[in-house]
């Protein structure tokens, strides 16, 4: 698929250019431009690029077709869901670590939503996005611990907006590297994306950081780590673990946000954060709260700290 820029169309830039001319998204063109699978007279080129007549623009028809086919759930039992709770409403699950949420745009099959639809597919229609139905909130993929799920509309507003409001109880059990200036604090950070792929940081609000809260309390203290309760009062990606990352606290296991000043390593292939306890008012104005035990392998962890 080949484009030849006009007199006329001089002066563009490339994915301004690209998005008037394809059906997908300028943020989809921007993507593939910095993969290097578009190409300016057969050279790779930058998002920033601004385009000369005759400038030869090509593409691979079949990244277009990827982008634009329809996107549709298939149902998978082999997801096992563990839940410890259900009524019309709601369920309650206790997520294992290694398992997506939800699907990407590359449509992973083995995600959590995938399970839901084989285990109940009415709930294919919850919700207001197609590739999360019945999502409120969601884990990192490798945190394993409560989450809630949503069976209908109407209870999917009703959860959505006390998630909205900070109105849900969402305490972790986290263990971290060092030991904890204060054994009692609450991190008051703004968060934003960072410039690393994939990843966020303590950003201030002119640079685009949202509010971000964070208590922890020190329950134990071995040599060289702290066992913590962390509540989050806020819902930001990856909050918990960038606010401790921030303070020289990273938690243990925690391949993304690390340092390399960490001299003190546990064998664990995995962040040692678990959603341990979620409370919240049901549709009918009763508080209802749930608790989960930290998985085998957090547990042997502990046992072999002094």
């Amino acid at each position: 698929m080949n484009f030849k820029v006009t007199q006329k169309e001089e002066k563009q830039r490339l994915d301004k250019y690209l998005t008037s001319k394809l059906p997908v998204t300028r943020s989809q063109i921007q993507k593939l431009i910095k993969a290097g699978n578009i190409l300016v007279n057969k050279e790779k080129a930058s998002v920033h690029c601004f385009l000369k007549p005759n400038d030869i623009i090509s593409i691979n028809k079949r990244f277009i077709t990827a982008l634009t086919k329809e996107k549709t759930l298939e149902p998978n039992p082999k997801v096992k869901l563990k839940i410890i709770y259900e009524d019309n409403d709601i369920i309650i699950i206790d997520k294992k670590s290694g398992v997506l949420v939800h699907p990407t745009d590359q449509l992973e099959p083995a995600t959590i939503v995938n399970g839901l639809l084989a285990y109940y597919p009415k709930i294919k229609s919850v919700g207001d996005n197609e590739l999360r139905p019945g999502i409120v909130h969601r884990l990192d993929k490798e945190v394993t611990g409560l989450m809630l799920i949503c069976k209908n509309q109407n209870s999917f507003e009703h959860y959505k907006k006390q998630f909205q409001t900070r109105k849900v109880k969402k305490i972790y059990t986290a263990l971290v590297h060092g030991n904890m200036e204060n054994d009692n604090d609450e991190i008051r950070l703004p968060i934003s994306r960072s410039k690393s792929q994939g990843k966020m940081a303590v950003r201030s609000k002119e640079q685009g950081g949202k509010r971000a809260i964070t208590k922890y309390t020190v329950i134990k203290k071995f040599n060289h780590f702290n066992l913590l309760e962390v509540e989050i009062l806020t819902g930001r990606t990856h909050q918990i673990r960038v606010h401790l990352n921030f303070l020289n606290h990273p938690i243990v296991g925690d391949k993304l946000y690390k340092q390399k000043t960490v001299k003190q390593k546990l064998d664990l292939d995995r962040p040692f954060l678990h959603s341990t306890v979620l409370g919240f008012k049901d549709k009918n104005g009763d508080y209802q709260e749930f608790k989960s035990k930290l998985p085998a392998k957090l547990n042997k962890i502990l046992k072999e700290l002094k």
